[in-house]
């Protein structure tokens, strides 16, 4: 192909990602050939993450590396052999499997699977509409991720999706990173955001991140689980040095008075024995915090443990306290969804055409599809199950169900996949139009068809709409066009233009200057920050935050930790071989005084055990761990192992004290060396 066509052509990541970069596809004669980081974008400056630049250069751009016509099976489950088959005899079989489920009133033994394989707003929410439409049953996806944090914040604030603008930064003198790790699920924001800061930078983390090693002034490395005990302790100094706000306290806080005496348990020399931090840190920290202005990234990580609901009601009540919000260089972020740039989700969504469906934790997902009464059929799209969800042995099991019909719709042939009965392909970002609303940025991006999608794979929502057509649906809003929505979804928002300006623009900035938290107040009974909540009193749990603080494990077993590894987005480009050669075997990393009491070192093999299942894994002696815990990155694809496992074998399935959500790392194992197994 000649240069002389080429073209560069601007869209954006739609990864599960704090980024959202914007990128340039280099283009020949309709052909990409090169993915590049945009030099006009905010966040990208030119230059992709290493795990994008590998996999958008990689397996994204290899046709034979991807689903491009639908399957159907032919061996056993589980084996991944199929044969090629058409459209119309693949939705025709899916839809003779479904139509005596609807007819017989029983759409809710219809089971669906989805998560963030694209954070589009067609493509990653415009299926609900078929599937809330015939009444199925939803896996709640946020219940492997961040469901405990979702409902925390609801409780306590009334929104868990309106965040700090980042944009406010400029104003901070402080800036906790809680929970959240940056440097490997937000590398651009690691790289520019905070580490061009004059502010001082501190990292609340067990796991001794690039972000808390390379970027912060200061690391309070507690122990797991005793986020809550820390935030109290921080409240503490605030108040024992007239550091609460008690004028905002007084206008905007529900019940404040009712933790008091919890804060004036929470000493230093307390907080820092429930915690393993040095007091003169908790002093430090909390006195800069409360003197502000200062800004709160809540991670997502932080809330999956046994107690991680509690713990985020707790920060909370330290950002109402201190009176850290809606003013300049103040706030908390956790997420911001679309409606803060005027995006109202049921236009992507249309819950209006819902029928009553049931939902289902993740961590109920192996019980429901074992159980034949509660699961007859099982789409699985944009996620890999297998690889992301708890009690990964049963579930394996339970997707060899001769009797449970199965279809997986995917760009790559997933773990999962390879149980399906029938196999979707589906178009990749590259090859269709959407609308990225960042969840970081209060900014707005295009996703821009560059080219043909190979074979026959289809957009997500082209796929759904056909389904539809073939069970003879006749909702018009089950069929409604890509470009309607797409005008649709821009008419919501302040920006001027349509689609097509919006693509050459790449990303455009919706406010012109930083926009304050909660502008039109909160959305709670009582339009106050509820730090005592009557709604969560009324589901059973506690109604105030507790200073609670997980204990250390006991005889010998570890605590293990699961977080984002710096080469993959949760399971995405695990399938890539540039990326697999980054990220070598699966590793233990081990802090060196639990690797001596075990007699090990970097490079031996051991194996975690628990009630759950066993994990075979190489040691890396590190100090990124503590004392009790180990490291081990998740979203590897158990088909691409030896053990045929990644550390999800090894969650059970507990849920956290809110949201029915995952505690993975509440995870407990023990450490097995050879010596000790023979």
């Amino acid at each position: 192909m000649s240069k002389e066509n080429r073209k560069f052509i601007k869209t954006t990541c739609p990864r599960d990602c704090y980024d959202a970069c914007g990128m340039v596809a280099a283009v020949d004669d309709g052909q990409v050939r090169k993915v590049l980081g945009d030099p006009d974008h905010h966040v990208a400056k030119g230059v992709l993450c290493g795990k994008c630049a590998i996999a958008y250069n990689g397996v994204w751009r290899q046709p034979d590396r991807r689903l491009t016509q639908p399957l159907k099976r032919v061996g056993k489950k589980g084996e991944a052999a199929f044969k090629p088959i058409s459209w119309d005899e693949a939705l025709e079989t899916v839809a003779g499997r479904l139509r005596p489920l609807l007819e017989e009133k029983r759409n809710e033994t219809i089971v669906h699977a989805h998560y963030t394989g694209t954070v589009g707003l067609i493509a990653g929410w415009y299926p609900l509409r078929f599937f809330s439409h015939i009444g199925a049953t939803e896996i709640d996806p946020d219940t492997v991720c961040n469901k405990a944090g979702h409902v925390a914040l609801e409780y306590t604030v009334g929104d868990s999706l309106d965040g700090f603008d980042p944009e406010t930064v400029k104003d901070a003198a402080t800036i906790l990173v809680w929970g959240a790790n940056p440097s490997h699920s937000a590398p651009h924001m690691h790289k520019a955001w905070l580490r061009d800061r004059s502010a001082n930078i501190v990292v609340i983390d067990p796991v001794a991140t690039n972000t808390a090693l390379d970027v912060a002034q200061t690391h309070l490395q507690l122990r797991p689980g005793t986020d809550a005990a820390l935030a109290f302790g921080l409240l503490h100094v605030a108040k024992s040095h007239q550091l609460l706000d008690r004028v905002f306290i007084q206008s905007n806080v529900k019940g404040f008075d009712e933790i008091e005496a919890a804060i004036d348990a929470s000493d230093p020399e307390t907080t820092a024995e429930l915690t393993g931090l040095p007091a003169e840190k908790i002093i430090e920290v909390g006195l800069a915090y409360a003197k502000g202005p200062s800004m709160i990234w809540m991670g997502q990580g932080m809330q999956r443990t046994s107690r991680g609901g509690n713990a985020f009601r707790a920060i909370l009540a330290l950002v109402a306290g201190t009176g850290q919000m809606g003013k300049p260089g103040t706030g908390f972020c956790y997420m911001n969804g679309p409606g803060t740039r005027g995006i109202d989700m049921d236009s992507a969504t249309a819950s209006q055409i819902a029928q009553d469906g049931k939902s289902v934790s993740h961590m109920d997902m192996a019980d429901t599809l074992e159980n034949a009464a509660q699961s007859q059929a099982f789409f699985t799209w944009n996620c890999n199950p297998l690889a992301s969800s708890p009690d990964q042995t049963r579930l394996r099991k339970a997707l060899e169900r001769e009797d449970l019909f199965t279809v997986a719709c995917d760009v790559f042939a997933t773990d999962t996949v390879a149980y399906a009965d029938i196999v979707l392909p589906a178009a990749s970002f590259l090859e269709f139009n959407d609308i990225v609303a960042p969840y970081f940025h209060h900014t707005l991006s295009a996703q821009v068809k560059i080219q043909e999608a190979p074979g026959e794979a289809l957009p997500n929502q082209e796929i759904f709409r056909r389904l539809a057509s073939k069970l003879e649906l006749e909702e018009p809003l089950l069929f409604e066009s890509d470009d309607d929505l797409l005008s649709r979804i821009l008419a919501m928002t302040s920006y001027e233009g349509d689609f097509a300006a919006l693509s050459e623009a790449g990303t455009v900035q919706i406010f012109d200057e930083p926009r304050m938290q909660f502008p039109d107040g909160f959305a709670t009974p009582s339009g106050k920050i509820e730090i005592a909540s009557a709604a969560a009193e009324a589901d059973g749990l506690p109604r105030v935050p507790e200073p609670h603080a997980d204990k250390p494990t006991e005889g010998g077993r570890l605590r293990i930790v699961s977080p984002a590894s710096k080469w993959q987005m949760n399971s995405s480009y695990a399938n890539d071989p540039g990326i697999q050669e980054q990220i070598g075997a699966i590793a233990l990393h081990l802090h060196p005084q639990d690797a001596e009491a075990r007699n090990l070192s970097t490079g031996d093999v051991a194996t975690l055990t628990n009630e759950a299942g066993e994990l075979p894994v190489t040691i890396d002696v590190s100090e990124i761990a503590q004392p009790g815990m180990g490291v081990v990155y998740k979203g590897r694809w158990p088909n691409a192992e030896a053990s045929a496992a990644n550390i999800n074998v090894l969650h059970k399935g507990a849920k956290s004290d809110i949201g029915e959500a995952t505690c993975v790392h509440s995870l407990e194992a023990e450490l097995v060396t050879r010596e000790a197994a023979e």
